[in-house]
């Protein structure tokens, strides 16, 4: 079992930027991939960024690449994401999951493919 938890969210004007983190404890947070997900109001849950086991390996979806990093630190066992250029269209819950077993794109872009979820922390954008 391992247990996520969010921090970090919270109001920003547009244009400002946000640091989410997310952290793990229970099992060896190496072992597993994470990702970044987000749910606004009324809207399916979308991936946002996802990072493999050692960090070698980054993807973003479309929407936020090139404003939002995602990064590890797997000696404190938290995974970060980087918010910047904020708008209100990044408003949602953010939440953070992890996985194992094989970590290519295609298996870390779908919320289905990971076990473990937390409990989401809030962004809210204003314009």
């Amino acid at each position: 079992q391992v247990h996520l938890v969010e921090s970090g969210g919270g109001l920003v004007q547009a244009g400002g930027s946000l640091r989410l983190s997310c952290a793990a404890s229970g099992r060896t947070f190496s072992n597993y991939a994470m990702g970044w997900f987000r749910q606004a109001p009324g809207k399916e849950r979308e991936f946002v960024a996802a990072i493999t086991q050692s960090g070698g390996n980054k993807y973003y979806a479309d929407s936020v690449k090139g404003r939002f990093t995602i990064s590890r630190d797997n000696v404190k066992s938290t995974v970060f994401l980087q918010m910047n250029s904020l708008n209100p269209e990044d408003t949602a819950v953010y939440y953070c999951a992890a996985r194992t077993g094989y970590s290519g794109s295609y298996y870390l872009s779908a919320p289905y493919h990971y076990t473990y979820w937390g409990q989401g922390t809030q962004v809210t954008v204003s314009s």
